[in-house]
């Protein structure tokens, strides 16, 4: 029996963790890179953007897509691209779309399900709102098995606070009440293998953990267990932030994981930045 093959658009943080995942052990594993000369690596990697589509035959025997390219100004590019060699897909039983919860918008802190309108507040939002839809019409009108998963802040290792302390860039930004969420990656490449081990197609699932909680929080948290004193806090009106960074402020909400748990059985191996920031110190420290 053939080995099922996954396939990745857009080969980044969340697609290494998925195929590192005991799930997909055994599996073929390909992607794609936007490098012009992909690397050497440990799976075939093949170079895509809008100017570069994927020859055919590339992932025509894919039993498995996901996909991770953000969409652009122009819309999504591999719906663009490569959206009907997708729905002739012979063997395709799973489609995985990494959205964002940034789709809900500003809720004052209250709390979002997958059911909430989606009220983006900004053009990064609205482009994502968009390809959701393009995605989902997919499954709609060819029968494509599309699963929208809208992701929470990513973090995990070489990619948490602990990161901008030891480099002395971490800022406390003190905004009281402004909640954000985020989830460890190895809880995202959980949900992801449990959605493929129980398919759903037009299924939509907010992914992250148990405890919105403010950044500051978080960052004075990490450098307690670093030893170090956490930097001062700063006041949101006196902080030198970029356009792109203050837009992050926008919103404030809380998004419930209740259906990821009900429908996938998932039991988060970090349900709060606590334990995933202990987990990451630890296997650092070997």
């Amino acid at each position: 029996m053939t080995a099922p093959h996954l396939f990745c658009f857009g080969f980044g943080y969340v697609a290494r963790a998925l195929a590192s995942a005991p799930a997909i052990d055994g599996w073929t594993i390909s992607g794609t890179t936007r490098d012009s000369e992909p690397a050497a690596a440990a799976y075939p990697m093949h170079r895509f953007d809008r100017a570069h589509k994927l020859a055919p035959g590339v992932f025509a025997d894919a039993t498995h897509i996901l996909v991770s390219v953000p969409p652009d100004d122009a819309g999504d590019p591999v719906l663009d691209s490569h959206g009907g060699d997708i729905a002739a897909l012979p063997r395709l039983d799973w489609l995985g779309y990494l959205s964002t919860t940034g789709v809900y918008g500003d809720r004052g802190g209250a709390s979002v399900d997958e059911s909430a309108e989606l009220r983006p507040s900004g053009a990064r939002g609205r482009r994502r709102v968009a390809a959701e839809a393009g995605w989902l019409a997919l499954w709609r009108r060819r029968g494509v098995p599309v699963h929208i998963f809208r992701l929470a802040g990513i973090y995990g290792p070489g990619r948490s606070p602990f990161d901008a302390l030891r480099a002395g860039t971490a800022r406390r930004i003190d905004v009281p009440g402004h909640l954000f969420s985020r989830i460890h990656v190895e809880d995202i490449a959980a949900v992801l293998a449990a959605s493929i081990a129980r398919p759903r197609p037009g299924a939509i699932y907010n992914v992250c953990d148990d405890e919105p909680a403010q950044p500051s929080d978080v960052v004075a948290y990490a450098a307690q267990l670093l030893g170090m004193a956490p930097p001062p806090l700063v006041p949101f009106d006196g902080a030198e932030l970029s356009p792109m960074a203050r837009s992050f402020w926008t919103d404030n909400r809380r998004v419930s994981n209740a259906q990821l748990k009900q429908e996938l059985g998932i039991r988060l191996s970090y349900p709060d930045y606590r334990a995933g920031l202990r987990a990451i110190l630890a296997a650092e420290r070997g």
